[in-house]
């Protein structure tokens, strides 16, 4: 059955203005919310039912209890790679604290990496399919029945999956459930990607399961059945971590698709859902919507009830006729808790305001205790036409006061221990204080920047928001290595290949000026790679002249963590001027802002 609802919902939740219009979906349209709870009911949820749904699967729970009982030392992913049976790891180690084994854990996270880049096919070998590998893998975990018993709630989509999976969340924990949520990908550390009652997993807990999950794999690979690859192995350890916690409802995120992706293992979920479709992914899911609806309603179950929302008729069409059979929808109120839920829930890297706390100790003019400085990021992980709109129209507002900070952004400043929580309105409004907004950006490769920068740019200007300057820095996370929260990130050295960065600025500027003239792609290229001088940044962009190659709107920078310097050394230049720095294109760059300044 699948159903989407058309009734506006009430209970004032439109205050949440900061999520892109795009991830407000499972609300906005209505009833989704509602017919979630109904459905919950039906299967069996219910505060009443927790103790029953524990219960049947608590026989089989002893095998969480066989976690090592010893603390890993701070191991070389090589002697990771030759252990052998407990005993011999029992033997080797010593009695140190588990925190010691977090960086080798990382090693060993990022040895499962069968990729160097999005885009590339997966080289893993063996005999199964992907889903049968994933059956395995639960097995000789000891997971399969228990899996089979848990209440999960699983939600594909291209745009706004994440979201919904959080509101899901912290609705169901606002209503005394004890909830898992498995969501993709992390910003700073892996363990973003587990959280139990909304809080990331404790590194303690983390290690356990993560080891135990390790090693007993790695004991029963062969070649037919290799050890799983990094979203695999991800999804398995959620998995073992939700049956060991027995939460009493898990909400698991797609990764990529739905019909082929690791978690559509997942045979009776209570409900399914499936967010706003677009094209995306489309090296794996094909090339028209139509091809990408039919993957992403692959994870419809058999008389499971499925939601979604109003689509393009041509993804429609796809999902009614993949689903047995539709379910009306009924008028109701969204019950209070569900209100309160939605205002709590917090997404790092989606419409986030930080302000930088140490930009307020270089404004000396700053003698009010609860001024934040004058360099402020706006944070959003958009790389998609449709988002990139709704993160200009987020920005535009925000950064002319024309918004409050919602609770998400005040979430994130409380987390950055600045203590900041005043509105952009209330600083704007300081008579001396000139506001300069620019734009930092990256994407991936596989990304059509020329589409994004074009929709950016052409939002922002409808908004009345005009950017003054854009800086295209180098990646400094890698695709193939996965970092903790306290991992030495990549060094700040000039060197390297700058390519990407220069076409990326090449693009800007011609949606800035147009395409005539044409700028001269070798010159470009050509083109030194170092800090601009501070000046840069206030300079006038009418000076900008693209025949003649002055490029005062943009530059290249040479690393990120320089870029963040110099910035910092702007506004400690000139105190009066605030700059205001949208960070979008991509959730990596958005991470790795986040770790610099969390430093």
């Amino acid at each position: 059955m699948i159903g989407h609802a058309n009734t506006v919902l009430k209970c004032g939740i439109f205050g949440l203005s900061n999520f892109h219009e795009q991830e407000q979906f499972f609300f906005t349209p209505g009833q989704i919310f509602s017919c979630l709870a109904i459905s919950l009911h039906n299967q069996g949820l219910t505060r009443d039912g927790r103790l029953q749904a524990r219960t049947k699967s608590g026989s089989k729970l002893h095998q969480c209890s066989t976690l090592y009982g010893f603390r890993y030392s701070n191991m070389s992913s090589q002697v990771l790679e030759n252990m052998g049976s407990n005993e011999v790891i029992r033997d080797y180690l010593e009695d140190v604290p588990l925190s010691f084994s977090y960086e080798p854990a990382m090693d060993a996270l990022s040895s499962l990496i069968t990729r160097q880049k999005r885009g590339e096919r997966s080289n893993v070998m063996g005999k199964y399919g992907k889903l049968d590998r994933m059956l395995m893998y639960l097995k000789i975990l000891g997971l399969e029945e228990q899996v089979a018993g848990l209440k999960i709630i699983h939600v594909a989509g291209t745009k706004g999956k994440g979201s919904t999976c959080t509101f899901c969340e912290a609705i169901l924990r606002e209503s005394g459930f004890r909830t898992g949520l498995f969501t993709s990908p992390h910003l700073i550390d892996v363990r973003e990607r587990f959280r139990l009652d909304g809080l990331e997993i404790s590194e303690e807990k983390f290690l356990q399961y993560f080891w135990n999950c390790w090693h007993i794999l790695k004991e029963n690979i062969t070649d037919a059945l290799p050890m799983p690859p990094l979203f695999q192995f991800l999804t398995v350890l959620a998995f073992k971590i939700f049956v060991c916690e027995q939460v009493d409802v898990a909400i698991i995120e797609v990764g990529l698709g739905g019909t082929r992706d690791s978690t559509n293992v997942i045979k009776q979920p209570v409900v399914c859902g499936i967010t706003s479709l677009g094209m995306d992914h489309m090296e794996t899911l094909g090339n028209i919507l139509g091809q990408i609806a039919l993957h992403k309603a692959g994870i419809f179950k058999h008389q499971i009830p499925a939601f979604t929302v109003p689509q393009l008729s041509e993804a429609m069409e796809v999902l009614q006729e993949r689903a047995h059979e539709l379910m009306d929808s009924q008028e109701t109120d969204i019950p209070e808790a569900f209100c309160r839920g939605l205002s709590t829930a917090y997404l790092s890297g989606r419409a986030e305001i930080v302000y930088d706390k140490f930009s307020k100790y270089y404004n000396s003019s700053a003698t009010d205790e609860n001024s934040c400085g004058n360099l402020i990021f706006y944070l959003d992980g958009a790389h998609s036409p449709e988002s990139m709109e709704a993160c200009a129209r987020w920005f535009s507002s925000v950064a002319k006061g024309n918004g409050k900070v919602s609770p998400l952004s005040l979430s994130a400043l409380r987390n950055f221990g600045n203590g900041c929580a005043r509105h952009i309105k209330d600083k704007v409004e300081e008579s001396n204080v000139i506001s300069k907004q620019i734009l930092l950006f990256n994407c991936m490769e596989v990304r059509d920047p020329q589409v994004l920068l074009t929709h950016l740019v052409n939002a922002c200007s409808s908004s009345g928001t005009h950017l003054s300057k854009a800086l295209f820095v180098p990646n400094m996370s890698k695709y193939n290595k996965v970092t903790s929260g306290t991992s030495i990130t990549a060094s700040d050295s000039t060197s390297g290949d700058f390519s990407w960065q220069f076409s990326l600025q090449r693009i800007w500027e011609k949606v800035i000026h147009g395409p005539d003239p044409v700028l001269d792609r070798s010159t470009m290229m050509n083109r030194t790679v170092s800090l601009p001088s501070l000046e840069f940044l206030y300079e006038d962009a009418f000076h900008c002249s693209a025949a003649d190659q002055l490029l005062a709107c943009s530059a290249v920078m040479p690393s990120l963590p320089q870029t963040i310097k110099w910035l910092r050394d702007c506004v400690k230049e000139k105190p009066s001027v605030r700059v205001q720095v949208l960070v979008t294109g991509s959730l990596h760059l958005v991470g790795d802002v986040l770790k610099l300044l969390r430093r």
